[in-house]
Formats: C-alpha cells, structure tokens, sequence
C-alpha cells in the first residue's frame, strides 16, 4: 500500500501508537475524587480551565450533535485522562491535536492520550459525540412543551456533555447552540456577536464572564422571547419566557430589579455579568438556581395555588443562590447546607419583609421538626449517603429550613452586627471560588472575636438539635411530648 500524503501516514503512526500504549496499560476504570455523597464523581489529575461547547438541535426528541473542547492543566502525570460522560455516543476524540483511544467504563469516558501527558503541560481535548435528552427523569436535558432546557444539579451534567463534574472544579463557558428558524437559544452568561444564520438554522453563542460549575450549566432552546432590562448598577437584566405568556409574566419580571437590590442592601453587589429568570413550560418540581439564569416552572405563575408573596420569595431564593453556591461554590457535596441553608434564610427574611410568614414562626417550626429531619437524612453538614445501589436524595429539608436554623442560631448568639458583616466577607472573600463548611466556621470565628467551633459543631454535625440561644422555651417533641407542628413549607427552589 501507497502512502499517498504525510497526514495519512500522521494518522497512521498515531493509530499504531495508541495501539501499542492500550496494550501495556492495565484496563481502564471510573474514577471520582473521593466525595463522601458522589464518590465516582470528578476526576484527579487535571484542572479544567473552560469548556467550549457546541450543540445542533433538531427537536426534544432527537440526539443532539455536539462537540466539546476542554482546556486543561495537568496535575501530575497522565497516562489517561477520566471525563465524566454517559448517556450519548462518542465518535471521536483527540488530546493535544492528536487522535486518542475511548472507552466508556461506568458513568466515565477514559481517554488514552497517543503520548503520556507530563505534569503541568496544557491540556487540549476535543470529544465529538451525542448528547441524548431522551429517557432520563432525574437531571441533564429537560424536554419543555417547546424544546429543551437544563437542569444538572447535582450529578447530571456529564448526561449532556464529557467534563469534570464535580463543582470544585470551576471553569469558564463558552455555547455555540445551533437550532432552526424559528426557535431562540439561550445559556449562561453573555451573548457573543453576531448571531450567525445559515439559511433555515440560526447559531447563537454565549460566554460567561466568572468561572462555573458544571452543575449550574444552562442551554434552552424554544419558542421563547427574550426580556431586556436594567437592574442596580446598570445591571443588564435578561429574562427568557414563553412567547406566548410574556404579556402574562410581564408584571413577575419587573420585580427582579428590586429583589437585586434588596440582596444587595444585605450581602453587597451582584456577582456576576447579568441576571434574569428562565421560565419554561416544563414539569421538574423544582426552581434551579443556573448561574445568571435561574430555571423556573411556568406553572410557579399561574396564579393558582401560590400567593403572591409565597411566589416572590421563591425567586429571592434561587437569586440569592447566585452569591450562595453559584459564585461561592461547596468544595464537596457535604457543603450544600451553606447553599440551600442561606437561599432559605433570604427567602424567608424577604417573606418576613413582606409581613406574610415571620422569620421567627418560621425558624421555630423549623425548630421543632429539625430532630426529625436529623434523624431522616442526617445533619446537615454530614448528610446520610445513599444505601449500596441507591441514588441518594441529596435535597432533603435538613439542608434547607434544618440549615437556615443554624444561621438563625449563629445570628442569636454573636449578634445581628457580626451576622451581617460574616454574611458580607463570606461573599467577597470567596467570590467565584470554592469553600467549604471548615472555611465558614474560621471565618464566622474570626467576626465574633472568639473561637465558635464549639458552638457550631452540635448544630452541623450532631444527631438532635441543641437549645437555640434566645428561645429557652423553644423544645423539640422528643423533649416536650408533643407532635412537630406542621408548618409552612419552604420554597420549591433548590
């Protein structure tokens, strides 16, 4: 045989030396960087510095066609680099320009590079591959009434596209959203112009200005308009909803400027590029806190079932995820009671604003079911892990009103003063970073003047709830006989 070009007999030398490095490997397996609640989840080895993301859709039923591109920083010596990726087709994939061999093991796409990659070199991976939106109800892509959306937390990302899925490891954004006439594609972060159009097919592109997790990720396409505004600070405000009820939403979107600047008043500025809701005709039972653009259900603005006020406060929610858990992320899973815990708390403190369900009420049902919700799914800081085969159920009350609690608590016993200045430093000090409970505990005792892990660590890690200071009459039923009240429940928000 004739080799006819110099890139011919390239792909042939690569193909041979893949061959040659698979055979004296030993067989590939998952890996996962050890988190106590999703233990194959991440990857050692690598950081990754941004994602370049491309989606072709046809309709919510269809497979997408998708390529991603991954820009990486060796840790140490890789003679593979774990991806978390399932539930879509590889067709190739290459490493540094170079072909390289993939294999599917668990929930992990494992790529053999052609050559080991040394520690600290580049990392420049493109995996070309489907992205499936059929057959999964727990996460990943969400079919709508008129298309697609996104909801990837906890674990769900790497069902849509290879990554490194866990949120310690936060990376930059860029989608490239390819869909037909007609349709209007959104996702995180700001648009990238112009908008390109190839005669039935329209590409829009986007990219985020702050690192992300993988778990926040947002890709929506359908029949949907797009709202421009203007918040605090000049604040470009972007809201995403159905054409046809944009009359009807019209009154809830103006409200978000002043939820901006409520938070603002109590933890400092914005954190991040814009900002604005994604209302989509779908059916999660949840609100989703996506980084600038939150995910909520159609149905939330029905106005049937949910007060007003009720409805307010579950926006104030997942905004208030935007400093909490979006741009300070949880180091491990473990840490989601600092996410879910704080949302609660600004949803519950704008309810008590609004004069409709005080803060205290609140906080003291929540006292009295929290050795219940303790004994269900753990502390809050140390949740129970999943039973051998099982997936866990991660959101649970102890991480939401069982959390807030503890802020409540914190706030009783080194005053409203240091409160707020802890609640301002933890946003700034840690702003598109990552943090954990350890780094709250040092930084509440630091505002305090006085050591709190003491005080803390009943609260985070114990199995019955301890006296709440200020509220000696406040009992648990274990200790006063009675039945926990019922309550109000909190927000659906994540």
């Amino acid at each position: 045989m004739q080799l006819s070009s110099p890139r011919q007999r390239a792909a042939l030398l690569a193909a041979a030396s893949l061959t040659l490095v698979a055979a004296v490997l030993p067989p590939p397996k998952a890996l996962g960087i050890g988190d106590a609640l999703f233990p194959e989840l991440g990857n050692p080895g690598y950081d990754v510095l941004s994602y370049d993301l491309s989606f072709a859709y046809k309709d919510n039923r269809t497979p997408l066609d998708a390529v991603t591109v991954i820009e990486a920083r060796a840790l140490e010596p890789l003679e593979r680099i774990n991806l978390d990726f399932t539930h879509g087709k590889v067709a190739s994939a290459e490493v540094n320009g170079e072909p390289a061999r993939f294999e599917s093991v668990g929930e992990d796409l494992v790529l053999t590079p052609a050559r080991p990659v040394v520690d600290q070199a580049p990392l420049h991976i493109t995996v070309r591959h489907t992205s499936d939106p059929r057959g999964r109800g727990d996460g990943g892509w969400v079919p709508t009434q008129d298309g697609l959306a996104m909801a990837n937390q906890a674990d769900a990302a790497h069902r849509v596209f290879p990554c490194n899925d866990h949120p310690a490891d936060k990376a930059f954004f860029t989608f490239r959203i390819t869909a037909p006439a007609g349709l209007t594609a959104v996702a995180n972060g700001m648009p990238v112009v112009p908008t390109l159009r190839f005669g039935p097919s329209t590409t829009w592109t986007y990219r985020t200005k702050h690192p992300m997790a993988t778990e926040l990720a947002q890709v929506s396409v359908g029949r949907s308009a797009v709202v421009h505004g203007t918040g605090p600070h000049g604040l470009p405000l972007r809201d995403v909803v159905p054409e046809a009820d944009r009359e009807r939403l019209d009154p809830w979107l103006k409200k978000t400027a002043g939820h901006i600047a409520w938070m603002e008043e109590r933890v400092g500025r914005y954190p991040f590029e814009n900002y604005g809701v994604l209302i989509a005709r779908a059916t999660t039972g949840f609100e989703l806190e996506t980084q600038t653009l939150s995910l909520f259900e159609n149905t939330l603005f029905a106005g049937e079932g949910y007060p007003d006020w009720y409805v307010e406060s579950v926006m104030v929610h997942e905004l208030a995820h935007q400093w909490f858990g979006d741009s300070v992320t949880p180091r491990v899973w473990s840490d989601l009671w600092l996410n879910e815990g704080h949302a609660t708390w600004y949803e519950a403190l704008y309810a008590d604003g609004l004069g409709k369900y005080s803060l205290e009420r609140r906080m003291r049902e929540a006292y009295q079911r929290s050795d219940q919700w303790r004994a269900a799914g753990g502390p809050p800081a140390a949740p129970k892990p999943a039973p051998p085969g099982e997936k866990i159920g991660l959101f649970r009350p102890v991480v939401y009103d069982g959390a807030a609690l503890i802020l409540y608590a914190l706030r009783q016993e080194i005053g409203t003063e240091a409160f707020d200045r802890l609640e301002r430093r933890w946003v700034s000090q840690y702003r598109d970073g990552v943090a954990g409970t350890d780094d709250f505990v040092r930084l509440a005792s630091q505002e305090a003047g006085r050591d709190l892990g003491g005080f803390l660590e009943p609260w985070l890690y114990g199995k019955t709830t301890p006296p709440m200071p200020g509220h000696p009459e406040w009992s648990t039923p274990a200790a006063s006989g009675k039945p926990a009240a019922s309550g109000k429940p909190g927000g659906s928000g994540r």
